[in-house]
């Protein structure tokens, strides 16, 4: 039986090695290929070259005429903040809302929000701009601002509905019997014990706010002047597509943020478990 084991877990540490050094491999040639010349990557693609290395292409990639990667780090960092801000202000109270309703009701509710995860993002892009386009919202960062927040209340609301389920009611009848209304309840007890989903949640929009291209190509177009990261990169080396000395840096110094954010957080999450294990 304990070889059967052993055996088994030999294979599910070979698979996951597998698996991650799948992922690994275009990191690893985004990494390599930023500081080496056209013939050079050309030639050699996954051999790093540190004698002849240069940061001379990043520094070309910062300074490029066709997108400021700066405003375009400015831009995007501040739509991710602005539609996880929004979504959650929006998912929490809902959420808890329906983890205290009755279940047949809160789960009747649940489905009817969780259904647009369902719903791919680009099938209801036509529609959208037509709807912003009559507000006056399309072309504008407000516009995608709304938009992205609606695609990611779905999830949000899902994700806090499930984490505030298993907390116990206990905590609500305690903080009552002390006075406190169901919003003071919901923000200085529920919220606080919420921390690492909340810190989860972040993370996995701001992922997907960051890498998204559709919608702000989309909503804002390269007429409105306002360039995301993604929208950016692609303006900066759409017309220089054999330029791989264009390609390669300006995709590395577009992930460096989110690469920066993901391990940051990540690191909350794990300190806020473990907190909350200890604290049973």
């Amino acid at each position: 039986m304990k070889k059967t084991l052993t055996s088994a877990a030999t294979v599910r540490v070979a698979f996951v090695s597998l698996v991650s050094l799948g992922m690994l491999v275009p990191m690893y040639l985004l990494v390599v290929n930023a500081f080496k010349s056209q013939q050079e990557i050309l030639a050699n693609p996954f051999s790093p070259s540190f004698g002849t290395a240069t940061f001379q292409y990043l520094t070309d990639a910062w300074n490029n005429p066709d997108f400021s990667i700066l405003k375009g780090y400015g831009v995007t960092i501040a739509l991710v903040l602005c539609v996880n801000a929004l979504a959650m202000a929006v998912c929490a109270p809902a959420a808890y809302v329906l983890a205290r309703t009755p279940k047949p009701i809160s789960r009747l509710l649940l489905f009817f929000f969780i259904a647009g995860m369902f719903i791919p993002t680009q099938v209801i892009l036509v529609p959208v701009i037509f709807v912003l386009r009559g507000i006056g919202l399309m072309g504008t960062l407000p516009g995608l601002i709304l938009f992205m927040t609606a695609t990611t209340i779905p999830f949000t609301l899902f994700v806090f509905f499930g984490y505030i389920r298993v907390l116990p009611r206990s905590l609500d009848e305690a903080a009552a019997i002390d006075g406190a209304g169901r919003y003071r309840t919901l923000w200085r007890i529920i919220l606080p014990l919420m921390r690492p989903i909340v810190a989860t949640v972040f993370i996995l929009n701001s992922l997907s706010v960051w890498n998204d291209f559709a919608s702000p190509q989309m909503i804002l177009g390269p007429g409105s002047g306002v360039y995301t990261v993604t929208t950016g990169v692609y303006a900066a080396v759409g017309q220089y597509s054999t330029d791989y000395t264009k390609v390669f840096p300006t995709l590395l110094l577009a992930v460096i943020p989110i690469l920066v954010i993901f391990v940051v957080m990540q690191r909350h999450i794990m300190s806020g478990l473990a907190a909350g294990a200890v604290k049973g």
